[in-house]
C-alpha cells in the first residue's frame, strides 16, 4: 500500500458514503470497508454501497473489502437484527443506540489494516453523535489498546468530528448520494420513510436545501 493510503469505514449512509468521496479526493488509494453483523438491513444496504462504488469508480479506489463480525449472538432480539419494533419519527436518540457498536466496526478493521500495511482508518462520525462510543476519548483509547496489542501505529481518524451534518451534506453535493441509503427497515430495497434514520435523512437534505432523490416506502 502507498503511503496515502487510507482505510475508510463505510456503511450505505450518507455520513460515510461522503467521507469515501471526500477521501477520493484527498488520499492516492482508498479502501472501502464494510463490516458485516448481521443486522436487519445490511443485504439492502450492502447492495446500495456497491452502486454507490460503482459509481465512483476510480483508479485510487480499491476494491470493498467486507469483513464478518456477527453479533446475533450477543444482541439476540434485538430489533437491528429482526426489524420489528424499529425506532420510529421522533424516537429519542437513546432508543436507536447500538451497544458496542464503534467497539465491533473498529475492532476488526483495525487488525485488518495492520496486517495489510494500511496507516490510517477514518470513520464518519460526526461532532453531534451523542453516543459513549463516539466520543474522541473513546477513539483515542481504542487506538491505543489495538497498537499496543499488535505493536502497531494504526491511527483512527476523523475528518468530520467536529462538524455537524449540514457541513457534511456540503461536502456531498457531486456524489452520487440516490445511491446511498440511511433505513433501519428497509420495505423491499427502499427506505421505509417512518423510522427514525429516515426522518434524519429527510432533514439532512432539507436543511442544506438539496433535492432528496430517495425512494420511500410512506
Amino acid at each position: 500500500m502507498s503511503n496515502d493510503t487510507l482505510a475508510v469505514l463505510i456503511s450505505g449512509g450518507l455520513d460515510s458514503a461522503i467521507l469515501l468521496g471526500d477521501a477520493l479526493r484527498r488520499h492516492a488509494v482508498v479502501v472501502p470497508i464494510y463490516m458485516r453483523c448481521g443486522l436487519y438491513w445490511e443485504p439492502v444496504e450492502l447492495a446500495y454501497l456497491r452502486r454507490f462504488l460503482d459509481a465512483l469508480r476510480c483508479p485510487a479506489l480499491k476494491s470493498l473489502v467486507v469483513l464478518e463480525q456477527p453479533i446475533v449472538d450477543v444482541y439476540g432480539p434485538h430489533w437491528s437484527i429482526t426489524g420489528k419494533d424499529v425506532p420510529l419519527i421522533g424516537t429519542p436518540e437513546e432508543a436507536v443506540f447500538l451497544p458496542g457498536r464503534n467497539v465491533l466496526l473498529l475492532a476488526k478493521s483495525l487488525l485488518w489494516c495492520h496486517l495489510n500495511n494500511v496507516p490510517a482508518l477514518a470513520l464518519g462520525s460526526l461532532q453531534t453523535n451523542p453516543f459513549p462510543d463516539a466520543t474522541p476519548a473513546f477513539f483515542r483509547g481504542f487506538q491505543g489498546l489495538v497498537n499496543q496489542a499488535l505493536q502497531g501505529n494504526v491511527e483512527v481518524r476523523l475528518p468530520f468530528g467536529g462538524m455537524k451534518k449540514v457541513a457534511v451534506m456540503a461536502l456531498g453535493k457531486d456524489l452520487p448520494l440516490e445511491h446511498t441509503i440511511s433505513c433501519a427497515g428497509p420495505v423491499g430495497d427502499i427506505h421505509c420513510g417512518r423510522c427514525s434514520k429516515c426522518g434524519e435523512r429527510r432533514d439532512a437534505f432539507r436543511d442544506i436545501g438539496m433535492p432528496d432523490p430517495t425512494r420511500y416506502h410512506v
